[in-house]
């Protein structure tokens, strides 16, 4: 394996997902004390990365599954989940006293995280499709490899930010109003930049 490939691919990442440590911070705060969150968070956003790659191979290899008009749309899956989730805080905040209510299995779903994690992926899905299609299968293949570990990597930093004491401390206080609105922005700013329905 190139080391110069390697690095590309892991500032590619890097440049790209930024702004999926902060929603998987939330996503571990949302599922603290929930049995099995964690591994749901983690799959859902192996299978959401999983999408974004094929989705980007297909494309690279010109078999476009989504036609490019297609991908603002994408933002309508972040933004519904935003809204559910600000409905299910709502709701939630009558129950908060009663503790027989919290289910052992609550948290995000996995299904929840890979679509917030694909439809995220929208502008990754543009970025990553001329780079694949330049650097041919060995390549791509390198780049998928290494994207895959990161991916591990990100995980294990949104969790360490949502189990530091203060940020633990805030995102457990504020993380239920927060959630929803990061998922509600992101939703919008995906139909608003891809001009959706003539936005």
């Amino acid at each position: 394996m190139d080391p110069g490939i390697i690095g590309q691919a892991a500032g590619l990442f890097a440049v790209t997902n930024i702004d999926d440590i902060l929603i998987l911070s939330l996503f571990f705060a949302q599922g603290a004390g929930h049995r099995g969150s964690a591994r749901r968070i983690v799959l859902g956003q192996y299978l959401g990365f999983a999408a974004i790659l094929a989705v980007a191979a297909a494309a690279a290899f010109g078999a476009t599954f989504l036609p490019e008009a297609a991908i603002p749309y994408l933002g309508l899956l972040p933004l519904a989940l935003g809204l559910k989730a600000a409905w299910q805080a709502w709701k939630q905040r009558s129950e908060e006293n009663d503790e027989e209510k919290t289910p052992s299995g609550g948290g995000p779903g996995m299904l929840a995280v890979a679509a917030v994690t694909f439809a995220n992926g929208g502008d990754n899905i543009g970025v990553y499709v001329p780079v694949f299609a330049t650097a041919g299968v060995g390549g791509m293949t390198v780049y998928a490899i290494v994207f895959l570990v990161l991916v591990a990597v990100w995980c294990f930093a949104g969790r360490f930010l949502a189990t530091r004491p203060v940020i633990a401390q805030a995102l457990s206080r504020w993380g239920h109003i927060l959630l929803p609105l990061v998922l509600i922005a992101i939703g919008l700013v995906i139909l608003i930049e891809g001009g959706a329905f003539g936005l």
